[in-house]
């Protein structure tokens, strides 16, 4: 794919105020799971502002220096569509008001500086003397641009199947599971499709819903559902039930959804304390 910016200077690893060698860049396409065939993609996304003004005043007549500013601009972009995209295949049953709840968590400066963090891109930041001084390889703002404009790199370097990959590796997957593990921190509504996920996630098999009990008048009726968990496909007997009641049968399902989330939650953290006590992994 032919880049619509201006690509930075391949003499760029050995120019003033670079911290980082080709073979650390190495490192970095290890972690980020993509190998740059144009790797001033890479190195522009790592650029400040700041160096490239730095670099620019030191030099005479050369080309300017490109930051990652436009890159930045357009892999938030990417980052919107994408998330929009996954989550709307992960939750068909969310309205439009939970999507773009949870949308706007997963593209928040929040999360996005976890994931920063968790790829170590302080330690490549490009940056001008000033910046570099100022503690700029801790600052939230600018690990979380250099992450936005790493995705448009890996965007424009290999199209957008391998930025959707890292999206939905690094930045979606690990939040979802997270959020859907919490059960009762759930910022969502649809229980039935957290928990469908979850379930679809650890390979196991979706709950049986039955509604067991009808009560009160045709205008006024309280419905009872049990939402069954089963430990294998042979439908015998179940490993847990939720149990609610509520005045459609479809709260009452949200509300057995939520319970048997709680469940799975609370037994796997008694299964990481077992195993943590008895050493094993």
């Amino acid at each position: 794919m032919d880049s619509i910016l201006k690509p930075i200077s391949s003499t760029f690893e050995g120019g003033p105020g670079a911290v980082q060698g080709a073979a650390d860049m190495s490192i970095l396409e290890a972690r980020l799971q993509h190998s740059f065939g144009r790797r001033e993609l890479l190195e522009q996304a790592l650029t400040h502002s700041s160096q490239a003004r730095e670099r620019d005043a030191l030099s005479s007549g050369e080309p300017r220096t490109v930051d990652n500013e436009q890159l930045e601009f357009l892999g938030d972009a990417v980052l919107g569509f994408v998330a929009a995209e996954d989550l709307c295949r992960r939750f068909p049953g969310f309205r439009e008001g939970e999507l773009s709840k949870l949308r706007a968590h997963l593209v928040s400066e929040k999360h996005l500086i976890k994931v920063a963090r968790n790829l170590a891109l302080g330690e490549y930041l490009r940056l001008g003397k000033g910046e570099e001084k100022s503690g700029g390889r801790k600052k939230t703002t600018l690990l979380v641009d250099a992450l936005e404009a790493i995705l448009a790199a890996i965007y424009l370097d290999g199209g957008m199947e391998p930025a959707r990959e890292f999206v939905v590796r690094e930045i979606i997957v690990p939040e979802v599971d997270l959020i859907v593990s919490s059960g009762h921190n759930l910022p969502i509504s649809d229980f039935k499709s957290a928990l469908q996920e979850k379930l679809q996630a650890v390979g196991r098999a979706q709950p049986a819903y039955v509604l067991v009990k009808e009560n009160g008048l045709e205008h006024n009726k309280t419905f009872t559902v049990e939402a069954r968990l089963y430990s294998t496909n042979d439908k015998g007997r179940p490993e847990y039930i939720g149990r609610a009641s509520g005045s459609t049968k479809k709260s009452a399902e949200q509300e057995s959804a939520r319970q048997v989330l709680e469940y799975l939650a609370s037994s796997a953290e008694k299964d990481n304390s077992e195993k943590s006590e008895t050493g094993t992994s």
